[in-house]
């Protein structure tokens, strides 16, 4: 019996997929296909696949032309699936010509000609996109504004519809966009979702009007500076059947996701104490501070992150300390929070006006995890033990710090088909950190 296999993504199976896998089983007499799974495709940088893995693989069964279908979950798999079957083909589409030469040590490749005129690529690129327009103004946001904007770019049936700002700067810096205004109204008439990352005292009214209107709002983090208005809009966005999510860009990172897993399934034993720190520095010469989002906004939300995503929210108590701006009584050059549970304790530092190291550590009865600075946006971490021979290193590409993974995330979850990373229970309690800092808090 002479054996072939080709893998493929197989997103919104299409005759080309079928006239390919019709000619890959006609090179001999047994056909496995192998699925890419989610988390391979991630790594891979195919981040706007439409369907889920289950309906790939059902997809491809109901052609009837595979004998047997595998999931590709990892690199170099093919090398060992073409030992494990026995495998006398390798097969895969012309335009990777050259790609898979390597395995000819193997088995013998063959590259097929593709069906002309038809991809999955163009077929997301054709559904009616979501227009997402944008909302800020702080100097400090600009960056995240432009980033945001390059990222849709890299994801189907996505584009920026305009971008509403009093901040003449990035007016400029986005002003080939279809949209630039300093008109909300006029914005959310040309928007199908928002993007919002004004001054967090201004999510509230921000993000009411836009689900009013029936948008659904992508917001960083934190939505709002009270709970009771967190409650109101969860409760506005279920009404008017819209999605309202919290947007932390370190949510959507592979190697921040990979992490929790690893840290959850025991690899570390029991989780003791995890400590982060999000640090960086302000020009306070340029930047109008009354304009700006202080450090527990700023660098709040993913500071607790990896605590409460790790350890949950229900802790025993915390305490909060903050040094403040000489000039204002509601920013925080650097607060510390730290936190008691049962049975561990976390900390946390964030900051704009002090400088510390950028790193996220997570201890247990067997070891730790060591992620480096930035943390936040991070590729790499170390699973670290008394015996470092025991050490083991993780590497994860990431492409646009998350920011795509976190756009494509948006549009599945308006699409019915995945929800935020971000439980509400974690959303809630940055939400009522950043209330107890406004209302009491110990300055240094």
């Amino acid at each position: 019996m002479k054996k072939v296999i080709t893998y493929g993504t197989y997103d919104l199976l299409h005759f080309g997929h079928i006239r390919l896998l019709e000619r890959a089983k006609a090179l001999g007499d047994y056909l496995i296909v192998g699925v890419t799974s989610d988390g391979f495709d991630r790594v891979r940088g195919k981040i706007n696949v439409q369907q889920t893995l289950m309906e790939r693989i059902e997809a491809v069964k109901a052609t009837g032309i595979a004998d047997q279908i595998v999931i590709e979950e990892y690199e170099g798999q093919k090398i060992d699936d073409i030992k494990r079957y026995n495998v006398d083909i390798f097969t895969v589409g012309s335009d990777w010509i050259g790609k898979f030469d390597y395995l000819n040590e193997y088995c013998k490749v063959v590259y097929l000609d593709r069906t002309q005129g038809i991809s999955s690529s163009e077929l997301r690129a054709d559904k009616r996109k979501e227009r997402i327009g944008l909302v800020g103004g702080s100097l400090n946001a600009m960056a995240m504004l432009e980033k945001f904007e390059k990222e849709s770019h890299y994801v189907n049936g996505v584009e920026i519809s305009g971008i509403c700002t009093y901040n003449k700067d990035i007016a400029i810096n986005l002003k080939n966009l279809p949209c630039v205004t300093e008109q909300y109204e006029e914005l959310l008439s040309v928007s199908d979702a928002l993007y919002i990352i004004s001054q967090p005292e201004n999510h509230y009214e921000h993000i009411k009007k836009a689900l009013e209107h029936g948008k659904h709002v992508l917001c960083e983090s934190p939505i709002t500076t009270e709970v009771s208005q967190l409650q109101e809009l969860w409760d506005l966005a279920e009404r008017n059947h819209c999605i309202l999510m919290d947007g932390v860009k370190t949510a959507y990172s592979i190697a921040y996701n990979r992490m929790l897993v690893l840290a959850k399934s025991g690899r570390i034993g029991e989780i003791v104490s995890v400590d982060a720190t999000c640090t960086s520095l302000l020009d306070f010469a340029k930047f109008d501070i009354t304009k700006c989002w202080n450090s527990i906004s700023a660098w709040g939300p993913t500071a607790m992150l990896p605590i409460f995503q790790l350890l949950g929210t229900k802790y025993d108590s915390c305490s909060i300390v903050s040094k403040m701006h000489s000039e204002s009584d509601n920013f925080d050059l650097f607060t510390k929070i730290a936190f008691e549970y049962p049975t561990a304790v976390a900390s946390l530092k964030v900051a704009q006006g002090v400088k510390s190291e950028g790193e996220l550590v997570i201890s247990g009865t067997k070891g730790y995890i060591y992620i480096p600075a930035p943390w936040w946006k991070t590729d790499y971490f170390e699973l670290r033990y008394e015996n470092p021979a025991e050490n083991k290193r993780y590497f994860y590409q990431l492409e646009g710090e998350g920011i795509r993974n976190e756009i494509v995330s948006f549009v599945k979850a308006i699409q019915g088909i995945e929800f935020s990373y971000i439980g509400k229970d974690v959303s809630k309690e940055i939400v009522h950190l950043t209330e107890r800092f406004k209302n009491n808090r110990h300055r240094l």
